[in-house]
This record gives structure tokens, sequence and C-alpha cells, in this order.
């Protein structure tokens, strides 16, 4: 027969107490509560709650069958007692831990299977050791690689099979290196480009064939290479240049 609580929350998320070691002490203190912190119910919400009042319990779930109770006990066990569950089967727990483990203490992990794993990893990692994820085969990842590496490293991502991470590339360049990518295949990554670019380096883009590089580069060159698109074909640009000429600057 099922309780008045069972069926009113639902029995899987209801923990049974009489099989529960934690039925004689924690229970009687009132630090647990069947179907709103219970470490038994298959619930994600009870087991955080029951773990937020009782973190010394933590690290003895490390090891539970349920991925869910040990993807929650990861983040309220003791720093140093989760490492091993870096090769835990289950990816959440081991992106659990990818968030938790000391940023120092990540290269491991830098090759795990699962791509989310990898992306937390590639967020916590020291940057100076980026540098060996460049080459990470799933783009989300160089993405992130490419927003934290440091700066010197990050021409090396130049020619990043994938636009989105030369776009990131393209933001974070310092100027006088975005030369390199000014003749870019996508014009998402030129515009990037035309928009940052020293004037010198923004003339080269006056003449590209997609327009609205060229409106980007239009605010980046001087008074005089900007009369070169008074006679643009497109309206807006052919605008941004009369600004640009009248704005005064160099």
């Amino acid at each position: 027969m099922k309780t008045q609580l069972e069926q009113s929350v639902g029995i899987a998320h209801v923990g049974r107490c009489e099989a529960c070691p934690h039925a004689a002490d924690v229970l009687p203190a009132q630090k647990c509560k069947p179907g709103d912190k219970c470490v038994k119910a298959h619930s994600g919400r009870q087991i955080d709650r029951f773990f937020r009042t009782n973190p010394e319990l933590a690290e003895g779930y490390l090891h539970d069958e349920f991925w869910e109770r040990r993807a929650i006990a990861v983040g309220y066990a003791p720093q140093e007692t989760i490492g091993e569950l870096a090769q835990d089967p289950d990816e959440v727990v081991r992106r659990a831990v990818a968030m938790r483990l000391p940023p120092d203490a990540l290269d491991a992990m830098r090759k795990d299977p699962d791509r989310e794993v990898r992306i937390a990893v590639a967020q916590r990692m020291v940057p100076d050791r980026l540098e060996k994820m460049i080459n990470d085969p799933d783009y989300m990842v160089r993405m992130v690689v490419a927003r934290r590496i440091p700066h010197g490293k990050l021409p090396r991502l130049a020619t990043d099979d994938d636009c989105e991470v030369r776009k990131i590339v393209a933001e974070q360049l310092p100027t006088f290196f975005l030369s390199k990518l000014i003749n870019d295949p996508d014009a998402e990554v030129r515009r990037v480009v035309a928009s940052r670019a020293l004037p010198e380096d923004a003339a080269r883009l006056l003449g590209d064939p997609d327009w609205t590089v060229r409106f980007a580069a239009v605010g980046q060159v001087s008074r005089e290479a900007a009369h070169r698109l008074l006679d643009d074909p497109e309206h807006d640009v052919r605008r941004a240049a009369w600004q640009r000429i009248e704005g005064g600057g160099e």
C-alpha cells in the first residue's frame, strides 16, 4: 500500500525511511524530510537539499549506484576526495568533477569523450595550458579556448576550420595582428576584422565584395581613404563614407 505522501508526490520522489541509513540520526534531528530533502529519492532537487543540509555525508555517496546522487555529491564532498570520479562512467558526474577540481588539476580531463565535459575543462583550465586544447575536435570547445587563451597563442587559431572560432579570434587578437585575417574566406570574420583594424589594414577591405565588410571598414579608415566609397553601390556604405569624411579626424 502506498502511503498518503507517496500518492501525493509520486513514489519515485519519496525515499523509503525504513531502509535509509540516516533514519536513526538525521531524520530525528530534522535534517532530512521525506518528499522534500531526501538522499534516497530519485529527485535531484531533494538530493541537493539533503546535501546542502548535510554536506558532511556527501563523501559517502561518491560511489553510489545512482548517477545523479554521485553528481550532486561531487558538489559537496571535500575537493580532495573527488579526483577519481574524473573517470566516472557518467558524463554528468565527470562534468561536475571538472567544475570542482582545481584549475591546475584538469589536464587529465582535456581529452574526455564528452564535449560538455571538455567545455567545462576549457572554461576553468589555467589559460597558459589551453594551448593543449587548440586542436580539440569540437568547435564549441575551441571557441572557449579562443576566448581564454593568452593573446600570444591566438594566431594559431586564426586558420581554424570553423568560422565561429575565427570570429572570436578576430575579436580577441590585438589590432596589429588582424592583418592575418584580412583575407579570411568568411565575410562575418572579415567584418569583425574591418570593425577593429588599424586604418591601413581597414583600407585594404574597402574593396571587399561584401558590403557589410566595406561598411565596417569605413569607420576605421582615414578621411582620404573614405572618398573611395562615395560611389559605392550600397546606399548605407556611401552614407557611412560621407559621415566619416565630414566627421573630422585623420
